[in-house]
């Protein structure tokens, strides 16, 4: 069973582009950007010399972190 869950986990591991990270966020790239400078919002990750792309699972954690902080205790 532990290896379904592994196999589930690396799967969701992937690179998005920002693009799909303004579509998945609502963020326009000045903010992202902004958030990022700031310490607010996951970096990017370079993978060629003029291409960045953000993890996903990154972007789903903070999506989630944002829901969650909205909810009372």
């Amino acid at each position: 069973m532990g290896s379904m869950e592994s196999e589930s986990k690396e799967a969701k591991t992937s690179f998005i582009r920002l693009d799909q990270v303004k579509a998945r966020t609502g963020l326009s790239r000045s903010t992202l950007y902004a958030y990022i400078r700031d310490g607010r919002f996951p970096s990017p990750v370079t993978i060629s010399d003029r291409c960045v792309a953000w993890v996903e699972s990154e972007i789903d954690a903070w999506i989630a972190e944002r829901i969650a902080s909205r909810r009372p205790v």
